[in-house]
């Protein structure tokens, strides 16, 4: 089985009903988890528990992000029954943010980080993170297996390193925090989102990391104005084959 669930789509904070940015990416057994925001723990131990999670990444510092974190921290300092840290690869104002949360439980009892952006074979997946464009240190992520290649934006601005992170991409997940013309150096709009699946010839775009409020069908119009290829809002327990 490949598949890749939805564990929150909101960026800044989680809406009613809905969870801040995270995924859980499973292919062959193994499960990798990319970002933890506000809300996603609950929504990533209904479809496994902590001691079956492979490997973490985490895009940036910003809580919309990370925030879970330390409850999954919690999770497997008090739940039991695990042999062995779980690889974190993140940038290390990661763990500086969240360990502040953790002024008596140290994050690497249970977490085995890695620096990321960076290169790294991490199961059947080959794992590459360059820098993005944000207000904080960022990685953009790219993850390769035997016919599979999944792209992730995180929360970034446009930038080309993201055209090639998601070069020929089965699929590419998006931030779309703004609509319409605006634009700003650290965020990605809808369109902007379409431009990029475009440019770098994306298979499938998942749009994600709306604004709460926002009225997602239009950021699928603007995506599908400048990418003709499938556009799909992210929804939170959307389960996509890959």
């Amino acid at each position: 089985m490949r598949e890749l669930t939805v564990l929150g789509t909101c960026g800044g904070w989680p809406e009613a009903e809905r969870a801040a940015s995270g995924f859980l990416l499973e292919t062959d057994g193994f499960r990798l988890v990319l970002d933890l925001g506000y809300a996603t723990l609950p929504r990533l131990l209904a479809q496994c528990t902590a001691n079956e999670l492979d490997a973490v990444v985490i895009t940036h510092e910003h809580p919309d992000h990370c925030a879970d974190l330390s409850a999954l921290c919690r999770a497997l300092l008090f739940g039991g029954g695990r042999d062995g840290r779980v690889p974190l690869y993140c940038p290390p104002g990661v763990l500086r943010r969240v360990q502040a949360m953790e002024p008596t439980e140290e994050l690497r009892e249970v977490f085995d980080p890695h620096p990321f952006p960076g290169s790294y074979e991490v199961g059947p997946f080959q794992l590459e993170g360059q820098l993005l464009p944000h207000h904080v240190p960022h990685a953009g992520v790219r993850l390769t297996a035997p016919g599979l290649t999944l792209a992730y934006s995180g929360d970034a601005g446009p930038d080309r390193v993201l055209g090639e992170l998601a070069a020929e991409a089965d699929l590419l997940v998006a931030g779309a925090t703004l609509q319409g013309p605006a634009t700003d150096p650290y965020l990605l709009s809808a369109a902007q989102a379409g431009q990029w699946a475009a440019c770098a010839g994306a298979e499938r775009l998942l749009l994600t990391h709306f604004w709460p409020g926002a009225e997602r069908r239009r950021s699928v119009a603007e995506a599908g104005a400048a990418y003709k290829g499938e556009v799909l809002s992210a929804c939170e327990g959307m389960a996509l084959p890959l």
